[in-house]
């Protein structure tokens, strides 16, 4: 007897259908084919136990369980419960009449329950899209496969209950689908108003904020810059409906922990350590998995002691904070995961962290203070807009008791500037200032002629690259939309030179 189910099988951040044929013929063995990996073959283990366990059978005939397309590489245990199923109605245990309109997914433990997967929301996606009616998958992936509308979803916890539902012996609730809430009002437990001080440096985030802008903090240990960087998705803009779907597939595909709502309603904060590999990164593997910059989507990746990073590491970054894009190939096929996110750094002045502070002093030769910071390449420098330098804070400063500025209203003034951004580029495919090309650069940063000389001086005298010239034209850009202004002022343009002045050279 021959019958089909269908599945889903992920590439990147997206899935593609995929169709698993059984057929039982005379012989006594299970064969799979279509390209699986280890872990599909494994199957066939787990799939008899849980039989066992349900009171099913495996039938003791030559079954044949076929993957198709055969040329895409099946990966994971999440076949497990469609293959189950397909067996089950080829052997006439199940009813199989309405089989053809669910997509199935799930990993069969040995007692018969269904064990949670990766990608839930992806496969979804794309079952809506090829038209199913229904999702059978784990019960604790349900809420976020519940987030695609277009599709019935149904959570299930062991193989007897599927059976049973497909039999129309049992009903099984419909997930609902979740109301979508941008309003994220005490949902941080940190704010900027328990920073002390350092309001040169919550300004410079605040223009960063604003136009999502990548910022280097120097300072010596003990100055906020951890603090005040852990602080920044606070005054960022809550996320559209449009950018949590794409963050959470991407933290789905990843296996990471997703809201009970279904959706990663708050924007992601990333701080890996500095012993991580380029493939942490960046992502990539034998199976390609998504990286650190790709987790940090519409949010915010924090190098805390950049110069402790391998080199090599932190030159693979350069590609994704030009492109916002990380394209990983392989000799079959190749995966682009996003990573539109804010890159934020912070640094000591020198190995020991004291050239800048104002009453301990340095004890560091120039020569370790050159190869301290040549650590950091011109090029990745380039790529960072805004350098801040950060001051210890006095004892009066933190004995003070008067109320700081607060996260809801930075938030505010950085909203009412994305805003302005949003409808300036409502014709473009960019979002913020710092997505800006130099064509939007001639039509939107055009300075008098005041701004434009001081801006050849500063050039010629720092000797600042290309790449440096149009990010200064973009904080510019940004710090007129927080000014409200229509035109770049030459205020605005001397705030904006202000944070390139701890370029590495003028720095040493």
């Amino acid at each position: 007897m021959y019958i089909k189910c269908f599945s889903g099988a992920l590439i990147g951040i997206d899935s593609i259908t995929i169709t698993i044929e059984v057929n039982v013929s005379s012989g006594l063995q299970l064969f799979i084919v279509g390209l699986p990996d280890n872990a599909v073959k494994e199957s066939q283990q787990r799939i008899l136990s849980a039989f066992e366990n349900s009171g099913f059978s495996m039938p003791g005939r030559k079954v044949t369980v076929n993957m198709a397309p055969a040329n895409v590489r099946k990966e994971g245990s999440y076949f497990d419960l469609p293959i189950a199923i397909a067996i089950l109605a080829c052997t006439g245990q199940i009813e199989c009449a309405d089989l053809e309109k669910y997509m199935i997914m799930g990993e069969l433990s040995l007692d018969g329950r269904v064990m949670p997967i990766k990608g839930a929301l992806p496969i979804a996606v794309n079952a809506a899209k090829d038209g199913f009616e229904g999702f059978i998958l784990p019960y604790d992936n349900a809420p976020e496969a519940a987030v695609v509308d277009k599709i019935s979803v149904y959570g299930v916890k062991s193989l007897l209950q599927v059976a049973m539902f497909l039999n129309g012996k049992h009903q099984i609730e419909r997930s609902e689908t979740p109301s979508f809430d941008d309003e994220i009002t005490g949902l941080y437990n940190i704010d900027y108003s328990e920073v002390k001080g350092q309001e040169s440096v919550k300004r410079a985030l605040e223009v960063a904020a604003a136009g999502g802008h990548n910022v280097l903090m120097i300072g010596s240990p003990g100055s906020g810059k951890t603090m005040i960087a852990r602080r920044l998705p606070t005054i960022l803009p809550p996320m559209t409906l449009e950018e949590s779907l794409e963050t959470t597939k991407i933290y789905s595909v990843a296996g990471k922990k997703i809201d009970s709502s279904g959706l990663v309603r708050l924007r992601p904060f990333r701080s890996p350590h500095h012993t991580l590999s380029n493939v942490a990164l960046v992502g990539g593997g034998t199976y390609p998995k998504p990286g650190e910059v790709s987790l940090s989507h519409n949010g915010v990746l924090f190098c805390d002691e950049l110069p402790e990073f391998g080199r090599a590491v932190l030159e693979v970054l350069r590609q994704p904070l030009e492109d916002k894009m990380i394209s990983i190939s392989r000799s079959q096929y190749s995966v682009d995961y996003p990573a539109n996110f804010m890159f934020v750094a912070s640094m000591n002045p020198c190995p020991c962290g004291y050239l800048t502070h104002p009453e301990k002093s340095c004890s560091c030769k120039r020569g370790d203070i050159v190869r301290y910071l040549n650590r950091i390449s011109g090029p990745l420098l380039d790529r960072i807009d805004i350098h801040i330098e950060v001051l210890p804070v006095s004892y009066d400063q933190l004995s003070d008791k008067s109320r700081n500025s607060d996260s809801e209203s930075i938030r505010k003034r950085v909203c009412e500037a994305r805003k302005i951004q949003q409808t300036r580029y409502k014709d473009d495919d960019i979002h913020s200032n710092a997505m800006m090309l130099p064509k939007h650069l001639d039509k939107y940063c055009e300075l008098d002629s005041k701004s434009d000389e001081m801006l050849r001086m500063v050039m010629n005298k720092m000797s600042l690259s290309a790449r440096a010239y149009n990010r200064i034209l973009k904080l510019s850009r940004t710090i007129a939309d927080l000014d409200n202004s229509e035109r770049v002022e030459f205020s605005h343009l001397a705030e904006a030179i202000q944070y390139r002045t701890l370029d590495k050279q003028s720095w040493i």
